[in-house]
């Protein structure tokens, strides 16, 4: 799969939310509905802190 997935914190309630880099809708949070990105036609803008890139698993991992 091309793309990686971060994890954005909300800058309104600080809530942490996993969200794919090339998200093609916008994308709000859970809590309390602010919108963490939006598409741009490439890869997503992120209107929160990006407080880590969330590693993909291997596939032989997927497997066990």
């Amino acid at each position: 799969m091309a793309g990686n997935f971060y994890k954005v914190a909300c800058s309104d309630c600080e809530n942490e939310q996993v969200v794919f880099g090339k998200a093609s809708s916008d994308v709000n949070c859970a809590v309390c509905g602010t919108t963490l990105a939006t598409p741009t036609g490439g890869n997503a803008e992120f209107h929160g802190e990006v407080v880590e890139t969330v590693e993909r698993r291997e596939s032989d991992e997927l497997e066990a």
